[in-house]
């Protein structure tokens, strides 16, 4: 095959181009330049790097195959960073490698692939693409689960998956490293990435303040318990997400916990570990990862973030396309703005980001009546 793979410049892109190379298949490596900070980051473990792209090209070179680097920073900017600021600073908790993922990866670079007449898309995802029970294409979890990235994969195209190829999915991260260093890969025994790319040091509320340039979500306001009292004053909302613990800086018998952050008036709302369980949630419009929809009633497992480990759930489908998710056991943090993934066994059904928990939307109708904002 003729196969375009995404190279980041860490082990698992490298090793998935190199794996398609030795096996005998034409490869193009491509790197999408997103955010490049230059050399020598505040992470050493940050991707979108110079670093990272010579590491990417040290890899097509000793595979002997062409590479190039594509401007993508605009698309990536519009497409995923500033959703992910105007997200924090509207009081919700964006998850961005998912729209990355999206737009940029399984989007941008699909069209690139008819540019060079590629058969085939790789990248260096822990995941799985074939033909489930039914006939039908599916996404599936890595035989890794503790690698598996298919909750980040959740907002791809459908459409996409009979143009991908992901040489990983069988393989555990020291079986990646062996093949690396079998293969005489520079960047074998890499770091790993682990905080965003475009926040290499991890300071969110950082980044948000400085790139909106203005006092949108860090204005100091109102912490109130959950009978509205002022307890505390918060440092701005963009510090705050749904389920936090640390870093409220409040005194106070139990632990407090933050149950809701509300931009239009200002205030994070805090309370006891158990007011944050919530029946259910509502998505936003579902994105499936299947030829049709589930049925009603359709039994799931509901993962709301990307470390949970899942939850049993019953599906109902609303006239807008979204989903509403009733939990067979209450489930803590269900935070706007992150990703509910639906799973039928190893099968990722599709996904999409938290709209509210049905808490919030039984009680829209009620703070309306009263005059007060919505909830997040």
């Amino acid at each position: 095959m003729r196969v375009l793979a995404a190279m980041s410049g860490g082990v698992d892109s490298a090793v998935a181009a190199a794996l398609l190379a030795e096996q005998g298949h034409e490869v193009h490596g491509v790197t999408l330049r997103l955010a490049c900070y230059g050399k020598t980051p505040m992470s050493p473990k940050a991707c979108c790097t110079l670093d990272a792209i010579d590491d990417a090209r040290r890899v097509a070179t000793a595979m002997n195959f062409p590479y190039q680097v594509v401007d993508a920073e605009d698309v990536f900017k519009h497409r995923v960073m500033m959703p992910f600021v105007d997200g924090y600073a509207s009081g919700r908790t964006p998850y961005p490698c998912a729209l990355c993922n999206q737009h940029l990866k399984f989007g941008d670079l699909v069209t690139r692939m008819e540019l060079i007449g590629a058969d085939r898309l790789a990248t260096g995802h822990y995941a799985q693409v074939h033909e489930a029970a039914d006939g039908t294409l599916g996404l599936f979890r890595a035989v890794s689960h503790e690698k598996d990235q298919t909750y980040a994969l959740a907002l791809v195209p459908y459409a996409a998956l009979a143009r991908v190829t992901l040489p990983l999915g069988a393989l555990t991260k020291p079986e990646v490293r062996a093949h690396g260093e079998r293969l005489g890969l520079s960047c074998w025994d890499k770091v790993e990435s682990q905080d965003l790319c475009f926040v290499p040091d991890g300071d969110y509320a950082g980044y948000i303040q400085n790139t909106l340039g203005d006092s949108r979500g860090s204005t100091p306001g109102d912490f109130v318990n959950t009978l509205g009292e002022r307890i505390g004053t918060h440092r701005g909302i963009v510090h705050y997400t749904v389920g936090q613990r640390r870093g409220l800086a409040l005194t106070a018998a139990a632990r407090l916990y933050v149950l809701d952050i509300d931009a239009a008036g200002n205030t994070v709302t805090v309370g006891p570990r158990e007011a944050l369980e919530e029946s259910g949630l509502v998505t936003q419009r579902m994105n499936w990862l299947m030829s049709a929809p589930p049925a009603e009633g359709t039994r799931v497992l509901a993962r709301i973030r990307y470390n949970h480990a899942g939850a049993m759930a019953t599906l109902s489908h609303t006239d807008d396309g979204a989903v509403i998710a009733r939990f067979d056991v209450p489930q803590v943090a269900v935070a706007p703005g992150q990703l509910a993934v639906f799973y039928d066994d190893d099968r990722c059904l599709g996904g999409a980001a938290i709209a509210s928990s049905l808490r919030d939307r039984a009680s829209a109708p009620v703070r309306a009546a009263a005059g007060l904002p919505a909830l997040a």
